[in-house]
C-alpha cells in the first residue's frame, strides 16, 4: 500500500499521517508506530504552582503520545491559570490531579480540536490516591496536588512527580522506573546511575570513585570472649566500593593504651569487620604483614570468616632472621605476644554481597 511520505512538495498530509510520522521523533514505547509521552528533560515548562487556591501552569511544550494516533505536539506560548482547587474536607486528606488534555474530534467526537489543562479532584480518603481522566482522553500529567483535611491544617502542597519525560530516539531518559519494551543499547538515568539494557537484563555504569572512604573496623575475636580494643592505635583503614568489588587497606600500629585481649590465649582468634559483607566465605581476600616493630615482618594471609562479616588473618611465614614466631591465626600471642608499636597491615580486595 503506497503512502505520502514525508515531505514531498504537492502532496496533502491528513493530521493522522503527520502525528505518525512524528512518532520517528519521539522514544519509542515498544510497538510499531508508538511513542513515549513526556515533556522535555531539564524543561521548567508546564510546571504547576499555587497562588492561595488558585492553580498556575507556566508556560510550556509536551509531546502526547495516543494508541494508534501518533504524536500530539502541545505547546502553551504563556502561562495558564487551571482554576482553583476544591476545600479541603473535614477531616480527609485528598490528592488532586492536573493534565493536559488534547480533544481530537475525529478520535473522541467531541466536536472540538485543542489543547487545555485541565483540573480534576480527588476523593477525600483515609489513604488517598490520585483520580483518573474518565472517558476516552487523550492526557498526559502534569502535576499532583495535595490536600489535606481541615483537621490536619487545610494546607495544599504541588508535586510534579507525575510528570513525564521523553527524549529523542536514542537519547538518555531521566526516570524512576526503566522504561518498558527496552531496546538493545538503551540508557536511562535512574537519578542515581546509568542504566543500560544489555538484551536480557540492565546494566549499571559506574562512576569513577573519588577518594577511598575511611573506616575502622570493628575488633573481636572468633570466641567472642577476651575482646581487645584500639586504645590509642593509630588506624589508617579506608575502601573503595565499585558496585560489588570493594577493594580495601588497612593499616594499623597499635599504641600503648591498646588492649590485645586481656587473658585471650591462642583460641580467642582476633577477627576484623569488613565493611560489606563478602560473598564467598572463608576465602582468601588480602596479603597481610605483622611487623613486631622492626623490619623483620611476618606475612600472613586475610580470610574470610564463616559468614562473611570479618576476616581473620593466617600466619604463612616465619620471621627473615629466623626468630620464633607461632603458627596458625593471628591473636593476642600469635605469631608472638603483641606489643605497642606492633603494625598489622593487609591489602586486599572481595566481592560484597550487594
Amino acid at each position: 500500500m503506497p503512502v505520502d511520505p514525508w515531505s514531498i512538495d504537492g502532496l496533502n498530509f491528513s493530521g493522522l499521517e503527520a502525528r505518525l510520522v512524528e512518532s520517528m521523533a519521539v522514544m519509542g514505547n515498544g510497538s510499531a508506530l508508538g511513542a513515549r509521552s513526556g515533556v522535555r528533560p531539564g524543561d521548567p515548562g508546564l510546571t504547576v504552582t499555587l497562588a492561595g487556591t488558585t492553580i498556575n501552569c507556566s508556560a510550556g511544550a509536551a509531546a502526547i503520545a495516543y494508541p494508534g494516533q501518533g504524536v500530539y505536539r502541545v505547546a502553551f506560548p504563556s502561562s495558564t491559570t487551571v482554576g482553583t482547587y476544591t476545600a479541603a474536607h473535614a477531616t480527609l486528606n485528598r490528592v488532586d490531579l492536573v493534565y493536559l488534555r488534547v480533544w481530537d474530534t475525529s478520535v473522541d467526537a467531541s466536536g472540538l480540536n485543542k489543547g487545555d489543562l485541565v483540573y480534576l479532584a480527588g476523593t477525600p480518603s483515609a489513604s488517598p490516591v490520585a483520580p483518573t481522566p474518565s472517558g476516552t482522553q487523550i492526557y498526559m500529567p502534569v502535576a499532583t496536588i495535595t490536600v489535606l483535611s481541615v483537621s490536619n491544617g487545610g494546607t495544599a502542597s504541588v508535586s510534579t512527580a507525575v510528570r513525564p519525560f521523553t527524549v529523542a530516539p536514542g537519547g538518555i531518559l531521566p526516570s524512576a522506573t526503566a522504561p518498558s519494551s527496552p531496546y538493545v543499547g538503551q540508557f536511562y538515568d535512574d537519578g542515581t546511575n546509568l542504566v543500560r539494557w544489555n538484551g536480557s537484563s540492565w546494566d549499571t555504569y559506574l562512576k569513577m570513585p573519588g577518594a577511598m572512604t575511611p573506616w575502622t573496623p570493628a575488633w573481636s575475636t572468633s570466641t567472642g570472649l577476651h575482646l581487645p580494643t584500639y586504645g590509642n592505635a593509630t588506624i589508617d583503614c579506608a575502601y573503595t566500593k565499585l558496585g560489588r568489588l570493594v577493594i580495601f587497606n588497612f593499616s594499623v600500629i597499635f599504641g600503648s593504651s591498646t588492649n590485645f585481649g586481656s587473658g585471650a590465649t591462642g583460641a580467642d582468634n582476633w577477627v576484623f569487620a569488613l565493611p560489606f559483607t563478602a560473598v564467598r566465605t572463608t576465602y582468601p581476600i588480602g596479603k597481610a604483614s605483622m611487623e613486631p616493630g622492626t623490619s623483620k615482618a611476618v606475612s600472613g594471609l586475610a580470610q574470610t570468616t564463616s559468614d562473611g562479616t570479618g576476616m581473620l588473618i593466617y600466619v604463612d611465614s616465619g620471621r627473615p632472621d629466623a626468630g620464633t614466631v607461632a603458627a596458625g591465626v593471628a591473636d593476642s600471642i600469635s605469631p608472638w605476644v603483641w606489643a605497642s608499636t606492633n603494625k598489622l597491615t593487609i591489602q586486599g580486595q572481595y566481592e560484597a554481597t550487594t
